[in-house]
């Protein structure tokens, strides 16, 4: 496949990750020329500077990775993200809201949008599909779309399973082509990183991105 590479958001979200592992992804998306990488708030200052004017984007999470924050904190966060350098923000919905079958992840989704799109940056947000049934899901994907999200994203990587083709296929149904869809949460193979784009996916979110170029390499 063509332009792999720019499907793929390079992720490091572990709780003991090191300066060392910053260095190296972003060394490995400047040579591959990831669309972005994606990091904790903690990391984008450094990383936007490392990055420079390279074309790749600056990816970080708010609320994760359970969206148990409050509003005004999550509001808080993606504010300063934006402020050290964040050009994409993924934002973990209220889970608790929802399942209690509050109108809240709306307000704060818009709320949060609003702040984004005044700053010109992209708002995707994680639905954890793992928790959700197949309704569930294409009323978390509208509600995502109503409130103003561009992309709707399947996994944080910390729940018991992170994306599958047939979420993948339900999502794009329930969505316009216009909002974009990001699938992640144990992608390791190209295989797999190809079903997910022919089901619809527009993003990958993996840790394994400079694995599967390599892999890519092999076959082509």
């Amino acid at each position: 496949m063509k332009n792999l590479n720019r499907f793929l958001e390079s992720t490091l979200l572990r709780p003991t990750m090191t300066a060392k592992e910053v260095d190296l992804l972003i060394a490995d998306a400047i040579e591959e020329q990831f669309v972005g990488v994606c990091v904790p708030p903690f990391w984008v200052k450094k990383t936007k500077r490392d990055l420079k004017d390279q074309d790749i984007q600056v990816v970080t999470v708010i609320g994760f990775p359970f969206g148990f924050e409050d509003t005004a904190t999550k509001v808080a966060a993606t504010k300063e993200a934006i402020k050290e350098g964040a050009d994409e923000l993924d934002l973990v919905w209220s889970q608790t809201a929802f399942h209690s079958g509050m109108n809240w992840p709306k307000i704060e989704i818009a709320q949060i949008a609003k702040i984004c799109h005044e700053a010109d940056r992209i708002l995707k947000v994680i639905i954890e599909t793992a928790y959700l049934s197949p309704d569930q899901i294409k009323e978390a994907c509208i509600i995502c779309q109503d409130a103003g999200a561009d992309f709707v994203k399947t996994s944080t990587g910390y729940a018991p399973s992170g994306a599958n083709v047939e979420n993948i296929r339900l999502m794009r149904e329930s969505l316009p082509s216009a909002i974009g869809l990001k699938a992640s949460g144990g992608i390791k193979t190209l295989d797999f990183a190809l079903e997910l784009i022919r089901a619809g996916a527009d993003r990958i979110g993996t840790s394994s991105a400079k694995a599967i170029m390599d892999a890519q390499r092999k076959v082509s």
